[in-house]
C-alpha cells in the first residue's frame, strides 16, 4: 500500500529549477508557462514579468530573491522554482535547489552560457538534479545555435558529477513569442513541447507518503498576522494540519510545535490545505525560531537531514546610526535599536548575509556576497523610510597559516578591442593576471582575468565610463589566496563643502573652477559634505553657498549668463564605490550624499596628524 501512495501521489508532482545568467529570458519564459498553464483568467490583464515582484528586480532587470511558482500540465503539478542568475546572491540558489528534481538550464543563443550561469549549473549538478536545456531567443538575426550547442556541451563536460549528467534534451525556443520546439527545423507554436519534456526527463519526486515525516527548511518568509512562515519540500511523510512536530536544529535539542497553516502553490498564490504529501513544496506556520537548514520532523522520529552550506562573505562594510546635521528629517527610522532590530530581521531570510557587532553600539559590520548583494539591501531599507550611514566596501580577509588570505575572483569581460588599451592598464594596476584572450570576427575582445576582490572594487564605474555601455563584464568568486601586493591608486581629492547652507550657482561656479561638482543649485549642505571631486591630491574645502557681493559698479560684462557644467549624477553603486577609507555614504529615503566621516575641518586635521588616513 505504501509503495502504490508512493507512486500516485508523487507521480504527479515535478520539481523544476530554471537556471539562466541575467538578461537571457528566464522570467519572460517563466511569464509563458504560467500563462499556458491556465494560471491566470480568460481576462485577467496580467503584464509582463510576473515573477519578478519585488519593485528592484523589475527596475534592475535582474532576479533578486529566489521564488516559487506552480503550472498544472496534465494532471502533473510543475513546480517552478526561479532563481537569481547574479553569484551575488548565490545564497538564494545554494538554499532552494535542494527542491529540486531537475533543472533548465536556459541560453542565450547569442551570448551562450556566461559566468554567471556556471556558477549557478554547478550548484544545481552537484545537488544530482537531472538537466535539461533551452536555447533561448532563436528568432534573433545573429542567433548562433550550432556555436552555442558546443559551449554547453563544454561546459557540462566540466561541471558534470556523473556521466547521467551528460545526457540532457535540447530545446528551443522565444520565450518572448511564447514559443518552444525540439527541431530548429520545425517552428513551434507554444511551450507544449516543453511541458512534455519537463513530463518525460524530470524525475519524479521520491519519499514514502507513509513514512514518519521529514521536511527540510529552504526558505523563510514572514507575515504580520500569520507570524513565521518556514517554506521547504516534504523529504518524506504526510504533513497534516495541527499535527504535533518537532523541530530539529543544528544546534540545541529538538523543540516540539504544533502546524497552524500549510500552504502549496497554485500559480502565484500559495493556497490553504489540510495535508500534503511527500515530494511536494509547502509553506508552514507554527514552529518558532526556525532557521533556514533546519529539520521539521515527526515527534516520534527526529530523523535531521543535512543541513544547507553556504559559502562564506567575500565583501563587508558598516552600517551606522546616521550622524549627519540633518539626520532625522527625511526618514522614520533612525536610531541604534532600528538599525540593529532591521538587520536581525534580514537574517532570517538572507541566509549569505553575516552581521557583526562593532566596539561602538551604533556601528555594525555585514559581509555579504559582493558589492552588489550588500548595496541591494542598502536600497531595499532605504525605501522601508530607514535613515543610516554606510562604509565603502572591503574585502573579507582570513588568517591562514599565519599569512593573511584575500579573495580572489574570476572576472570576464567582452568589449570591443579599441578599449582594450585604457582596461588593461587599470585591471594591470589593480593586481590582475590575464589567463585568456581571444578575438571574434565582429571585433570583440573576450578576456579572462584572474583579480583580487579588492581590485574589483570601482571597477564597474570605470568599465561603464570607458566602454561607454559598450562591453559586458561578470566576476565569480574563485579562492581565497594570500595577499600580496597593493593597488595602484587613482590621483584625486574631492571638494568639501566648507559652511552649512543653501548652495548657490556663484558659489558653484568657483567649485567648478577646481572639479566637477556633484550638486545643483538650491541643494542644502553642511560642512564636511563632499561636494564634488577633482584631479589633485589632497582635499579642497570650498563654500558653494557663497554669494555675488551687489555693487552699484557694472562692467561690461555683467549681463553675460555664466552656466554651470553637468552635474555629476552618481547611482548608489557607484557612489559606494567613489568614496575613500575615510568617507562615508548618507542614506536617506530621498537622498544620499557624499561625506567626510570627520565633518569638522579641525577633527580631519586632527585625524591626518594622527596617522589617519585621507585621500591623497
Amino acid at each position: 500500500m505504501s509503495t502504490n501512495l508512493t507512486v500516485n501521489q508523487n507521480s504527479k508532482i515535478r520539481n523544476l529549477a530554471i537556471i539562466a545568467h541575467v538578461d537571457h529570458g528566464k522570467t519572460t519564459l517563466v511569464d509563458a508557462l504560467l500563462k499556458q498553464g491556465q494560471v491566470f483568467r480568460a481576462n485577467q490583464d496580467v503584464g509582463e514579468l510576473i515573477m519578478d515582484s519585488n519593485p528592484l528586480e523589475r527596475e534592475r532587470g535582474i532576479t533578486i530573491l529566489a521564488k516559487n511558482a506552480s503550472v498544472n500540465y496534465k494532471g502533473v503539478k510543475i513546480n517552478i522554482i526561479d532563481t537569481p542568475g547574479h553569484a551575488d546572491f548565490s545564497g538564494e540558489v545554494e538554499r532552494i535547489m535542494n527542491m529540486a528534481d531537475g533543472c533548465l538550464l536556459l541560453v542565450d543563443a547569442v551570448d551562450g552560457p556566461m559566468p554567471q550561469t556556471t556558477y549557478v549549473l554547478r550548484q544545481a549538478l552537484q545537488q544530482n538534479v537531472k538537466p535539461m536545456v533551452l536555447i533561448n531567443k532563436i528568432d534573433r538575426p545573429e542567433a548562433r545555435v550550432p556555436e552555442v550547442i558546443e559551449m554547453i556541451q563544454d561546459l557540462f563536460l566540466e561541471l558534470a558529477t556523473n556521466a547521467d549528467q551528460l545526457e540532457f534534451p535540447i530545446f528551443y525556443a522565444s520565450a518572448k513569442q511564447g514559443y518552444a520546439t525540439a527541431d530548429m527545423n520545425t517552428p513551434g507554436t507554444d511551450m507544449t513541447p516543453l511541458f512534455e519534456a519537463i513530463l518525460d526527463s524530470v524525475p519524479p519526486p521520491t519519499g514514502d507518503p507513509e513514512a514518519p515525516l521529514q521536511m527540510l527548511v529552504a526558505a523563510l518568509d514572514y507575515d504580520n498576522y500569520k507570524g513565521q512562515v518556514a517554506i521547504g519540500r516534504i523529504t518524506r511523510g504526510t504533513i497534516r494540519l495541527k499535527d504535533g512536530i518537532s523541530l530539529l536544529s543544528a544546534t540545541g535539542e529538538p523543540t516540539n510545535h504544533n502546524l497552524e497553516r500549510i500552504f502549496v502553490y497554485h500559480g502565484m498564490q500559495r493556497v490553504e490545505v489540510a495535508e500534503a504529501v511527500a515530494g511536494d513544496i509547502v509553506a508552514v506556520t507554527g514552529p518558532e525560531g526556525v532557521s533556514i537548514g533546519d529539520t521539521i520532523s515527526s515527534q516520534e522520529h527526529h530523523d535531521a537531514l543535512p543541513t544547507i552550506t553556504i559559502e562564506e562573505p567575500t565583501v563587508r562594510m558598516t552600517f551606522g546610526v546616521s550622524t549627519s546635521p540633518f539626520m532625522g528629517k527625511e526618514g522614520d527610522h533612525c536610531t541604534s535599536r532600528n538599525l540593529h532590530d532591521r538587520l536581525m530581521r534580514e537574517l532570517r531570510t538572507n541566509v549569505s548575509l553575516q552581521v557583526e557587532t562593532t566596539a561602538s553600539p551604533d556601528i555594525f559590520l555585514v559581509a555579504g556576497r559582493g558589492e552588489l548583494h550588500l548595496s541591494i539591501l542598502v536600497e531595499t531599507m532605504r525605501r522601508e523610510n530607514f535613515e543610516f550611514q554606510v562604509s565603502r566596501p572591503e574585502p573579507v580577509t582570513k588568517v591562514v597559516d599565519g599569512k593573511i588570505h584575500e579573495p580572489y575572483e574570476i572576472l570576464n569581460i567582452s568589449t570591443n578591442e579599441q578599449y582594450v588599451g585604457p582596461l588593461t592598464e587599470y585591471l594591470s594596476g589593480h593586481l590582475a593576471q590575464l589567463r585568456d584572450m581571444r578575438y571574434d570576427e565582429n571585433g570583440y575582445v573576450h578576456m579572462e582575468y584572474k583579480i583580487p576582490t579588492r581590485g574589483l572594487i570601482g571597477f564597474n564605474s570605470f568599465f561603464l565610463r570607458t566602454t561607454r555601455g559598450d562591453g559586458v563584464k561578470n566576476s565569480t568568486f574563485l579562492s581565497y589566496e594570500p595577499m600580496e601586493g597593493h593597488l595602484k591608486t587613482q590621483p584625486g581629492g574631492v571638494l568639501v563643502a566648507s559652511e552649512r547652507g543653501m548652495a548657490v550657482t556663484y558659489g558653484l561656479l568657483n567649485a567648478q573652477g577646481r572639479g566637477d561638482t556633484f550638486i545643483d543649485p538650491g541643494t542644502q549642505v553642511y560642512e564636511g559634505m563632499i561636494v564634488g571631486s577633482h584631479r589633485r591630491e589632497g582635499d579642497i574645502e570650498i563654500n558653494v553657498c557663497k554669494e555675488k557681493k551687489l555693487t552699484n559698479m557694472r562692467s561690461s560684462t555683467a549681463d553675460v549668463a555664466k552656466r554651470l557644467n553637468a552635474t555629476i549624477v552618481m547611482s548608489l553603486e557607484e557612489a559606494l564605490e567613489f568614496i575613500s577609507d575615510d568617507e562615508l555614504v548618507e542614506v536617506t529615503p530621498l537622498n544620499f550624499r557624499l561625506r567626510k566621516m570627520a565633518l569638522s575641518a579641525l577633527d580631519r586635521k586632527h585625524r591626518r596628524r594622527d596617522g589617519v588616513g585621507t585621500r591623497g
